[in-house]
């Protein structure tokens, strides 16, 4: 095994090690809250602060992954993590409610500066290892994050019953405690200076993109939108409210996400190749988008006409949405670095994910909002409207690379 498939390997496991408790994390706060009674807005706003911090963490992230390296940008993330954990448990049920949620959305929020620091750090790893060969470096984005949302997906049914088995408290102790080891793997196997370079000096510089990351980050927000807008709330309180148990909705949201996992993974053999690594891929971006903005439009029509086994339907069509979606995803995941400069991949990534991050800013706070208000059917119109707007931005994203814009000196 040479050094780079060496690296490459030891990052992926190390963020496999996150995403699990990340993942928990998500369904274990989700259901013990709407256990609790909130109501879907509150069970949205509990995350709010989770993902808004990812926008800011993902631009300074990959700022600070330049200029420090990755090593100590993921044990930063782990540490960081693992407080947010510890500091979720302090919970106490004999408090108020107003304060119970700015405890929790506090601690989400450090959870959130967490992931997204690591996620960088993690992404633009693949850069610093896989080279310039456009083939190589599909192959490891797809397998890299396909891996990682199956095991995001293992993660949310351990949340479900890890809640079930033993309670709120003790599952976050039991998290913390495997990702401390997780945390110790890093520090003792990543080389100390992977990824280092020079960094931007001035903000104008940070965000002087070029034309490709610029359109695909805005793509990135309207794609992830539209997941989250029926993903986050919409779909595990619809499938709770008729008749599912904890265990059964997070099993379910469980295997939704390792399948999709799996075809994120796959997605090199579904999409064409090219010589060049963006004249057939850019237009396999556009192509899926608009087939993935068909399904939640059909399944708006059959949600509105009411027809029999409607959470069956809702099961049926989610799946379909997650093939489209993962494909999507993948070819945005490759297109990101395909842009990228060398020097300052994780800046680049960073950039593009706290797009991706404010996408899901933007539809966790509609999930909540638009269930409350029409139930599912307004968020599967939600969702298509973003879908929409996603695959109209791919129509304008270049087939040919472009150098990164920096200022004149």
């Amino acid at each position: 095994m040479n050094t780079g498939t060496r690296n490459y390997a030891i990052v992926t496991a190390g963020y496999w090690g996150f995403t699990l408790s990340d993942g928990a994390l998500r369904m274990l706060v989700l259901l013990h809250f709407y256990r609790l009674g909130y109501s879907p807005f509150t069970l949205a706003f509990l995350f709010l602060l989770y993902e808004a911090m990812g926008v800011v963490a993902n631009l300074i992230g990959g700022w600070l992954a330049t200029r420090y390296g990755i090593k100590r940008m993921l044990t930063v993330g782990l540490f960081t993590e693992i407080t947010g954990f510890l500091l979720m448990s302090a919970l106490s049920p004999a408090w108020s409610v107003a304060l119970s949620v700015a405890w929790v959305v506090g601690a989400q929020g450090i959870c959130g500066v967490a992931k997204d620091l690591t996620k960088t750090a993690s992404k633009s790893a693949i850069k610093a290892t896989a080279g310039d060969a456009s083939g190589q470096l599909f192959k490891w984005v797809a397998f890299f994050t396909g891996s990682k949302n199956a095991m995001k997906g293992v993660g949310f049914f351990l949340g479900g019953v890890l809640l079930q088995a033993v309670g709120f408290q003790a599952a976050l102790w039991i998290m913390a405690a495997g990702l401390a080891i997780v945390f110790v793997g890093v520090v003792s196997f990543v080389p100390p200076l992977m990824g280092k370079s020079k960094a931007s000096k001035s903000a104008k510089e940070l965000f002087a993109k070029n034309r490709g990351i610029n359109l695909l980050a805005a793509a990135r927000v309207a794609l992830f939108g539209a997941r989250d807008v029926w993903f986050v709330v919409g779909v595990p309180v619809f499938l709770y409210a008729s008749g599912w148990t904890f265990t059964m909705v997070s099993g379910f949201v469980a295997l939704w996400t390792i399948g999709y996992g799996v075809v994120q993974a796959a997605a090199p053999a579904i999409v064409r190749r090219s010589d060049d690594g963006l004249s057939a891929e850019v237009p396999a971006a556009r192509l899926w988008s608009a087939l993935l903005a068909v399904v939640p439009i059909g399944l708006a029509v059959l949600v509105a006409m009411k027809v029999p086994n409607l959470e069956w339907v809702v099961v049926a069509g989610l799946g379909l949405f997650g093939f489209a979606f993962a494909v999507n995803s993948s070819v945005h995941s490759y297109l990101v670095l395909a842009y990228a400069g060398s020097e300052k991949a994780a800046e680049d990534v960073g950039f593009y994910y706290a797009a991706n991050a404010l996408g899901r800013f933007f539809g966790t706070l509609l999930s909540g909002l638009l269930y409350q208000w029409g139930g599912l059917l307004y968020s599967l119109i939600g969702s298509a409207a973003m879908l929409v707007a996603c695959w109209l931005v791919t129509l304008a994203l270049p087939t040919r690379a472009q150098a990164s814009v920096q200022p004149a000196t």
